[in-house]
């Protein structure tokens, strides 16, 4: 397992429509289940203070960012927060060059070579393969032959607790994890079972 995910497992909860009431709820069981990496998207409900929530409350054993994060100024309005892991639908030289600035990590989307490459090139600290489902296991593993081996590349989309192995077969180093731990109308406690499925899967598939 890569440093960048300072110990914890590189599975990143995106809890996409959460409201700051629920969060530090949430946050709690994701944390107990085995998540370390948690990420708010920004067209979420006060994502911001729900940032803010996260980082206060377990700022010391998780990794805390927003999602969809697509300027330099939002950047600075999650930092300011209290979060450091900046995630992109896209790749934006600004905003990973203003993650950098502000002592982020910097996770932007990507999709082809050209993307990924440039992405590296701005310094980004790891690539987010999105969506992974139209790639597959195969497709990324074809687009990773030719990354620096030390960038990190994350699935985001269409991954299941199910296909977790197949995906680190293929070179895959961590997982975004969305609709499949996390929805809206989702209790806690099935949030809780859901990602607890998906640490034991990553646990069992690297062994």
């Amino acid at each position: 397992m890569t440093a960048l995910f300072e110990g914890h497992r590189p599975l990143v909860a995106i809890l996409r429509g959460v409201a700051p009431t629920e969060i530090e709820a949430i946050g709690t069981a994701l944390i107990e289940a085995g998540f370390g990496m948690i990420e708010v998207p920004l067209n979420s409900p006060e994502p911001f203070e729900s940032i803010s929530i996260l980082a206060k409350r377990f700022g010391d054993n998780a990794i805390v960012g927003a999602g969809t994060v697509m300027a330099p100024e939002e950047v600075d309005r999650v930092i300011d927060a209290g979060g450091r892991l900046i995630v992109s639908p896209n790749m934006n030289p600004n905003v990973i060059a203003q993650t950098r600035k502000r002592d982020g990590l910097s996770f932007p989307g990507v999709f082809t070579p050209t993307e990924a490459f440039a992405a590296i090139e701005a310094g980004c600290h790891a690539l987010k393969f999105f969506p992974a489902s139209l790639h597959g296991p195969g497709g990324v593993k074809a687009i990773k032959a030719v990354l620096p081996p030390h960038v990190p590349v994350l699935a985001v989309g269409g991954v299941t607790a199910q296909t977790i192995g197949e995906w680190l077969n293929a070179g895959t180093a961590g997982f975004g994890i969305g609709s499949n731990v996390y929805k809206p109308d989702w209790s806690v406690a099935q949030i809780s079972t859901e990602a607890k499925s998906f640490a034991a899967a990553y646990d069992a598939a690297v062994q």
